[in-house]
């Protein structure tokens, strides 16, 4: 595929001002140049041209918020000073597989101000007595050099280089904040539903235990009713009895006055 469909492929439904990142890798340049690419492009911030066959950065835009441009496994021997007029804002630059064989062709990058990281692996230039410390020499400003500093430490993640994805790991970290903060939202919102249904479960409990008791209590008048009627059945009883022991003399005495009467 060539350079210029790629570009207009990655603009569907999207302005060049709508990109930040733009990846071009394997496409093919028209003779070394760069076609499609064009200084409307004014927001991009991550540029890779790796194996596009070029032989200059001559024909670069003016890119002033780019802060990582990816050039390797290309033909370019030198022309460097142009960077600093069309990409000012420069922070890491990988030159890894190109033809530069001299520290003086690195000089031009003297003019990137914000330049932290720069790679020169498979690049002839590497095999130069004295290489790090010159290149270091030449760039005040550089902190790593093909993935190291100076006291040969490896570059770590929190140097601020940008992704991929064009965006700085700042913005990462503040997207996880607030990933984190809604997670932890959500867990409260769980945890004061989880209360309430507690709350609800205790009160149905209370309920419950009152009507049993309720139907408890209610057994209990009964079972009382049922003794009350069973004593007054026995007292009337024995009244009855009573009643008819006392009349019995006064029979057997009226017998016996009409015996006499006789």
């Amino acid at each position: 595929m060539d350079m210029k469909k790629r570009i207009y492929l990655e603009l569907r439904n999207r302005t060049p001002s709508d990109v930040r990142e733009l990846v071009l890798d394997n496409c093919r340049s028209n003779d070394g140049k760069i076609e499609g690419l064009t200084a409307e492009f004014v927001n991009l911030e991550f540029l890779s041209l790796i194996n596009v066959g070029l032989i200059s950065v001559s024909n670069l835009p003016k890119l002033g918020k780019l802060k990582k441009l990816e050039l390797s496994d290309n033909r370019i021997s030198g022309g460097l000073d142009v960077l600093a007029e069309k990409l000012p804002n420069l922070t890491h630059l990988n030159l890894s597989g190109n033809k530069l064989k001299d520290i003086s062709t690195l000089e031009p990058l003297k003019k990137l101000d914000n330049l932290k990281s720069l790679d020169l692996f498979n690049c002839e230039v590497t095999n130069l007595n004295d290489y790090r410390e010159s290149v270091f020499r030449l760039l005040p400003q550089l902190t790593y050099l093909d993935g190291y500093d100076m006291e040969d430490r490896e570059a770590s993640d929190s140097d601020g280089e940008v992704d991929g994805d064009g965006v700085d790991d700042e913005d990462d970290e503040e997207g996880e904040e607030e990933e984190d903060g809604e997670e932890e939202d959500f867990d409260e919102e769980e945890e004061d539903d989880e209360d309430e249904e507690e709350v609800e479960g205790e009160e149905d409990d209370e309920e419950v235990s009152g009507e049993d008791e309720e139907e408890d209590f209610g057994q209990d008048g009964e079972v009382d009713d049922e003794d009350d009627d069973d004593d007054e059945d026995e007292d009337e009883a024995e009244a009855g009895k009573g009643e008819k022991r006392k009349r019995d003399p006064e029979d057997d005495d009226d017998d016996d006055d009409d015996e006499d009467e006789d």
